[in-house]
């Protein structure tokens, strides 16, 4: 009888919510259901996962209120924020110390991005840079073939969420991509193996063997994007795991993922 693959120690990419939160005049959906911090641990646990990393979402903008107070509450958590570019450093600190670790990044792909050499957004990073933080991205590929490149001489760490293909053109021959992989090569920069099923299912394992092959297990973070917004009558939590352990079958990659995240996130 075959063993049952280890579960990886971290989920470092779910969502956190309920249905009295407000949501952004934007929002490109409006879950009418809640997925508390509760039920997100009842998956941890149920799927022998220790700890979970909170990512910030785009439906709510930067009320971070709920995050907040599920990182008092839960030691095991981490978290991403979304905040305005003008935080100040004493806010910053203040939110460091409560478990948040970053500073999640979105906008629509055709919004243009910030000025990426003006004063407010180096201004920006570099304050997250000083406060221990990182840069978390969600973005297209045009726009992360901007803006890692104009990263490149800054101190703070990022993070590129789901795979850097979730809204990117091209695929692996991309601009983002391409961009992607060079940001990893040069340091400072990680990849979130999340959300695999929201991209084409039979190039999931390309994408993987890709960046394994080219960033390596130690660049790579796996998150299950819990509650699958947008999903939730298609995927489970369980068959996030059965992907990662399709996509990335040598157990010794998943457990060099699962140590880069508990010392990117906890350590």
């Amino acid at each position: 009888m075959t063993a049952a693959p280890e579960p990886p120690a971290i989920d470092a990419h779910a969502h956190v919510f309920t249905r009295t939160m407000p949501f952004t005049d934007t929002a490109w959906t409006r879950p009418d259901y809640d997925y508390p911090v509760e039920a997100y641990l009842a998956d941890l646990d149920a799927h022998g996962i220790a700890f979970g990393v909170i990512t910030a979402a785009s439906l709510f903008g930067e009320y971070n209120d709920y995050t907040l107070a599920a990182l008092a509450q839960h030691k095991r958590l981490r978290a991403t924020v979304m905040l305005d570019q003008d935080t100040a450093p004493a806010e910053l600190a203040s939110l460091r110390a409560q478990g948040v670790c970053g500073v999640r990044f979105q906008i629509p792909l055709k919004v243009a991005l910030p000025d990426l050499q003006g004063y407010r957004f180096r201004r920006f990073v570099t304050r997250l840079a000083d406060a221990g933080m990182h840069l978390e991205l969600n973005l297209g590929g045009e726009q992360l073939a901007q803006m890692l490149p104009a990263l490149a001489d800054a101190r703070v760490p990022i993070v590129v969420d789901h795979f850097g293909l979730l809204r990117s053109e091209g695929e692996l021959e991309g601009p983002g991509f391409t961009a992607l992989l060079h940001a990893v090569q040069a340091g400072r920069t990680w990849v979130k193996v999340s959300a695999g099923f929201r991209l084409p299912p039979e190039r999931l394992e390309a994408y993987a063997q890709r960046l394994l092959g080219s960033a390596g297990p130690d660049r790579l973070f796996w998150g299950s994007d819990a509650p699958f917004v947008g999903a939730e009558d298609r995927v489970r939590y369980a068959d996030t795991l059965d992907t990662l352990y399709r996509i990335v079958p040598d157990p010794r990659d998943r457990r060099r993922m699962s140590d880069a995240a508990l010392r990117f996130y906890f350590f």
